[in-house]
């Protein structure tokens, strides 16, 4: 496990001593500190067709279409035919967050969901497996007939992108395909919002499942919203999931608006604190805001300037560390932004994923503290029951590195991790 920034000497314990065993890529629930994620697993596919294939195949230009798995199957082997493929890409919003969280972490995570059966050579699920992280636990994907999903993504010259949508067999999880004895001992578990439209769906009670096996644990319980559309379909569904069963959201500008009504993130944020424990809400040009609560007593004043927008000093504690509600003899909600790093990137290769990226920093941090509760449990950093190792400030200045680098390349997934140490990560760098 590596831990995220730089930290004090006095709570430094020895994690590169040499392991007398030879290392386990299948998960240990009863030893290794990890992560689960809950997905629909499915595969991006990018090709450049002209606009007669899309007038031959009924595809509306520029729009998302859902098509039956025997059209989609014959508009994938038609591109591959014509060489119009020009990216297979692993996808999936928790897919790409638990592949980050590993590569992060330099550590296991787990991934449950379908996988084909049947792989051959140079299929969509073929490339899925090519993209993920080897430090990604694979081995309790459910094995299904058919196939895994596909987004394809249709680019015709003028740059228009369409959108046909193949759900294939990444629905049929079902609630079996759940290992209670992972999701009891992770980390955090982390699942999307996404699989609530499967109306009728195996997929619905597999995740009714790993909330109530989570949930008995006192396991977080981290989700992830889609798109706009999406939330505001389900917005009375998420809302009440959330309430339920949920201790963190997590989501971009438009999804916050959606759900809440509120088009300022800080009060979005306030009112999704009254369902849940803490909210990372991305919010693209502005930045990135991480908000939740603390225990009145154990906040913790900034050194940052005192920034006051809706809600006035806002940031005020966010050097205060992340608790959750019921663990807060008197609980204080605490806001914390930051703007992009270096201002943004020049030029922005690719936004999909970036949310991804700041997520899986917050689990990260979240899957640090739990390692390092396990193995030095007197430390000064457990006097209290903590939800993560660092500050609100400090994990906002992670997940706003961890989008950069996203957005500076063209794939929606990390392929290193950042650098072992950098000035960026540093108060050095924050203070010129």
């Amino acid at each position: 496990m590596k831990f995220p920034g730089h930290r004090k000497i006095k709570h430094y314990f020895p994690v590169s001593a040499p392991k007398p065993e030879l290392p386990r890529f299948e998960v240990d629930p009863r030893r290794d500190t990890y992560v689960v994620g809950l997905d629909q697993v499915i595969v991006d596919v990018v090709a450049k067709v002209d606009d007669t294939f899309l007038q031959q195949h009924g595809i509306g230009k520029g729009l998302s279409n859902l098509v039956e798995h025997d059209k989609a199957d014959r508009i994938y082997q038609q591109l591959l035919s014509l060489g119009a493929i020009s990216d297979h890409f692993a996808g999936g919003t928790i897919g790409n967050t638990v592949h980050n969280y590993s590569v992060l972490a330099d550590d296991k995570s787990v991934l449950l969901g379908v996988m084909s059966a049947n792989i051959t050579l140079g299929s969509p699920a073929y490339h899925y497996l090519c993209h993920t992280s080897s430090k990604v636990d694979l081995n309790h994907l459910q094995a299904v007939k058919g196939d895994v999903g596909r987004g394809i993504t249709l680019i015709t010259p003028d740059g228009e992108r369409t959108f046909v949508i193949d759900p294939g067999d990444m629905d049929q999880l079902t609630a079996s395909g759940i290992p209670a004895e992972l999701v009891t001992n992770a980390s955090a578990l982390v699942l999307s919002a996404y699989p609530l439209r499967a109306s009728g769906q195996p997929i619905i009670a597999a995740m009714e499942h790993s909330f109530q096996l989570a949930n008995k644990a006192e396991v977080p319980v981290v989700m992830s919203l889609g798109t706009r559309h999406l939330v505001e379909e389900l917005r009375s569904s998420i809302q009440q999931t959330a309430s339920q069963h949920v201790q963190i959201l997590a989501m971009n500008e438009q999804e916050a608006e959606a759900l809440t009504g509120q088009a300022d993130p800080l009060l979005a944020a306030e009112a999704i604190l009254e369902w849940v424990d803490m909210v990372l809400i991305t919010a693209g040009a502005d930045g990135l805001y991480l908000c939740g609560y603390t225990d009145e007593t154990l906040k913790r004043e900034t050194s940052h300037p005192i920034k006051s927008g809706s809600l006035a000093d806002f940031n005020r504690y966010e050097f205060s560390r992340p608790m959750l509600r019921r663990d807060c003899r008197q609980p204080l909600k605490v806001y914390s932004h930051i703007d992009p790093y270096l201002g943004g990137p020049e030029r922005i290769a690719n936004t999909n994923g970036a949310g991804d990226g700041a997520l899986a920093a917050l689990l990260h941090d979240m899957a640090a503290n739990h390692h390092h509760r396990q193995l030095q449990p007197m430390s000064s950093k457990h006097e209290q029951p903590y939800l993560a190792y660092s500050s609100f400030a400090q994990i906002c200045k992670y997940a706003n590195r961890v989008s950069y680098e996203i957005l500076v390349q063209y794939a929606s997934r990390l392929s290193k991790g950042l650098p072992e140490r950098e000035d960026s990560l540093e108060e050095a760098y924050w203070e010129r």
